[in-house]
């Protein structure tokens, strides 16, 4: 039954690697479950997010396990949560009640613009307008934003004043640990053992509970913690609030709010999608990703779903990344990250046991592999592509978001090439992703006026 709807032998896998890669998957984004509640917890109730974020990111991974068939799983976005929070509720909307019931409003409108956007092949001819070159660039841009990510949550690399990053203390656990996990996971690579990221994870997890025994890590409890009980009827709390009333007497404003929403998820989804893609081998000989507009429909479902449960925007994780290195290649490895989401409800204090630090190795392992990807750049051939592909790779660490890199790499490729006198090779959607970009640099600009 599985080898008919994922046809694992067509895409050279079977059951046990799908397993394994779909628990790696969800142990390198289960952080999501701790982090979502944390952050849209200083403006809602904590514990409806957190019922909210497990079932909408199971539904949503679901969709994307039996419709698209891919190895990609979602959840609620980090950036947009924090955008959610902090930027709208806490400060655009600071005045209002209940801000967050507006912003839940925006979430759910612009789920359904992307349904909409889906039935029309927008996104799908995003994906597939983008030269080959940039395409790569986006994937090593990943490799690289992802491995930062795990640097950063292992406290190996830490914010310093006078060169604004630096090394962090050998005298932290989590940043000796860190790198035993990557070393642990490396060499299991080498010896072809199967599940060598999983089995880092958890082994650093491990190692970080003795540590823990021993007095050395005190930060937080690695140990499971099952007093507090289950508390699912919390999502009452957070389902269905949404406020129309104020978005139709704040019509401009909103437009403005949802507006923001949509340009990250839009371009987040899309570089996350074709980083992933490219990993996987799920390209084909154009460098398309054959089905990619059920992989946008899965992502839109997701949107309004969360939103209608109570959670900021749902989208395709990065960290699936981590599973497509672990060998999944078909959409069981999703389906088994959804049913951990759901098992989550259940079995939560020990997912959010696992610490930051643990899953960290997995991270910075598969940033490796992404990077990669830029052997495959033509650097000889035309400089709008290669300018294009070195901007994504250099802009999304430093800029710390996917769609600030693809905004820079897009935007100095369509530029340059009408410099070269070769505007008739610039397709209309990348005319259009452009004009979207460049409206995007006017808010900003208007924003910090």
């Amino acid at each position: 039954m599985l080898e008919r709807i994922f046809k694992l032998k067509e895409h050279g896998t079977d059951v046990k690697t799908e397993v394994i890669a779909g628990v790696t998957t969800f142990l390198a984004m289960a952080y999501i479950l701790a982090v979502n509640p944390s952050i849209l917890g200083t403006v809602m109730d904590a514990n409806g997010v957190f019922v909210a974020t497990a079932v909408a990111s199971a539904i949503a991974t679901f969709v994307m396990a039996f419709w698209a068939n891919y190895p990609i799983a979602l959840s609620a976005g980090l950036g947009l949560n924090a955008y959610f929070a902090y930027t709208v509720c806490l400060g655009e909307l600071a005045g209002e009640t209940d801000p967050w019931r507006i912003c839940l409003t925006a979430v759910f409108v612009e789920g359904l613009i992307f349904i909409v956007m889906s039935f029309f092949k927008f996104r799908e001819q995003i994906i597939n307008s983008i030269p080959q070159n940039l395409k790569y660039g986006i994937s090593a841009g990943i490799g690289l934003f992802v491995a930062f990510i795990g640097l950063k949550g292992a406290n190996v690399i830490v914010a310093d004043e006078s060169t604004t990053l630096a090394l962090g203390s050998f005298t932290r656990a989590d940043v000796v640990l860190c790198i035993v996990g990557l070393l642990i996971i490396v060499i299991l690579e080498h010896y072809n053992f199967k599940g060598a990221v999983l089995v880092g994870i958890l082994i650093t997890w491990v190692f970080g509970m003795i540590a823990q025994a021993a007095g050395w890590w005190t930060e937080s409890n690695l140990f499971p913690d099952f007093s507090q009980g289950l508390q699912l009827t919390a999502v009452t709390k957070t389902a269905f609030k949404f406020n129309f009333g104020w978005a139709f007497s704040h019509i401009i404003q909103f437009i403005a709010i949802t507006f923001s929403f949509l340009y990250v998820d839009l371009f987040d989804t899309v570089g996350t999608v074709v980083g992933v893609a490219d990993k996987a081998g799920l390209l084909d000989e154009e460098g398309n990703l054959p089905r990619v507009g059920r992989v946008f429909m899965s992502d839109a479902v997701g949107t309004v779903t969360g939103s209608c449960l109570g959670t900021s925007t749902v989208t395709s994780f990065v960290e699936s990344s981590a599973g497509v290195a672990a060998g999944g290649r078909t959409g069981l490895t999703a389906l088994v990250t959804g049913v951990l989401f759901l098992c989550s409800l259940v079995l939560s204090p020990v997912f959010l046991a696992i610490p930051s630090f643990a899953t960290a190795p997995a991270l910075i392992y598969v940033g490796m592999l992404m990077v990669s990807s830029a052997a495959k750049i033509n650097f000889e051939e035309d400089l709008a592509d290669t300018l294009g592909a070195y901007m994504a790779i250099v802009m999304m660490p430093l800029a710390y978001s996917i769609a600030t890199g693809i905004m820079f790499s897009v935007m100095t490729w369509v530029i340059v090439k009408v410099f070269e006198g070769k505007a008739k090779d610039i397709k209309p959607v990348m005319w259009v992703v452009f004009i979207l970009f460049a409206l995007r640099i006017l808010v900003l600009i208007t924003n910090f006026q």
